[in-house]
C-alpha cells in the first residue's frame, strides 16, 4: 500500500492558495469545480478571511455551537475547530453530498493548514473573484479564519506557523540556488563558441 501522502495526492489536482480569500466566495467556486469532476487541493486555509469583525463572528460561532441533537449530541451537528475543516464544511453545504454524485465530488476535495508536501512543490492558483482586495473595501472589517479558530478551540496555530517558517526558508534557499544556476548557464552560453556547430545546423535548415 502506498504511503498516505501519496494516496492523498492527485497529480492533476488544482492547488489553490486560500490566503486572503473570502471563505464563502472561494467555497462556491471550489464546489462548482468539484461537481465538474476536478480534483482540488486547498492549502493555507488558516489564511482565509470572513467579512465582519472578530466579535461578530465569535458571537455567530457561539450561537452555532448551541445547535446540537438533544438526545445525543454526538449525532451532530459537528462543530469543527480547525480552519481547514471549517472550509470543508462550507463546501459540503454547497454540494448535494447525500447523493452519490455529491459524495464523489466531496471526495475530490483536500484541505490543509499550511502547505504540506507534495503541494509545496506544485504551482498554486488564486481565485481573483474571491480575493478580499477585489471584493471588499479597504476599510471593511474582516476576521482571519485562523484567529477565529484559535479563539474557539483550535490548538495548532503555533505549530503551523513554525512549519510554514521552515517551508519558506527552504523555498528561499531553493530559489537562490535556482537563480545562481541560471546565471551560470547564461554566462556559459555567452562565452561558448558555437560558430562551427551553427554552420552545420544551418545546412539542415535550423
Amino acid at each position: 500500500i502506498a504511503p498516505l501522502w501519496i494516496r492523498m495526492f492527485d497529480a492533476n489536482a488544482i492547488v489553490v492558495d486560500a490566503r486572503e480569500h473570502l471563505l464563502g466566495r472561494l467555497a462556491s467556486v471550489v464546489a462548482k469545480e468539484l461537481l465538474l469532476g476536478q480534483h482540488v487541493a486547498v492549502v493555507r486555509c488558516e489564511g482565509l478571511v470572513v467579512s465582519g469583525s472578530m466579535t461578530r463572528n465569535r458571537t455567530k460561532y457561539a450561537y452555532f455551537k448551541q445547535k446540537r441533537t438533544a438526545t445525543n449530541p454526538k449525532k451532530g451537528p459537528i462543530h469543527y475547530r480547525a480552519p481547514s475543516r471549517m472550509f470543508w464544511r462550507t463546501v459540503r453545504g454547497m454540494l448535494p453530498h447525500k447523493t452519490a454524485r455529491g459524495a464523489a465530488a466531496l471526495q475530490r476535495l483536500k484541505v490543509f493548514e499550511g502547505i504540506p508536501a507534495p503541494y509545496d512543490k506544485k504551482k498554486r492558483m488564486v481565485v481573483p473573484q474571491a480575493l478580499r482586495v477585489v471584493r471588499l473595501k479597504p476599510t471593511a472589517r474582516v476576521t482571519n479564519l485562523g484567529e477565529l479558530a484559535s479563539a474557539v478551540g483550535w490548538k495548532h496555530a503555533q505549530l503551523i506557523n513554525n512549519l510554514e517558517a521552515k517551508r519558506k526558508s527552504r523555498s528561499a534557499a531553493f530559489y537562490e540556488a535556482k537563480k545562481a544556476t541560471a546565471r551560470l548557464r547564461s554566462q556559459a552560453e555567452a562565452a561558448a563558441d558555437t560558430g562551427a556547430a551553427q554552420a552545420v545546423l544551418s545546412e539542415f535548415g535550423f
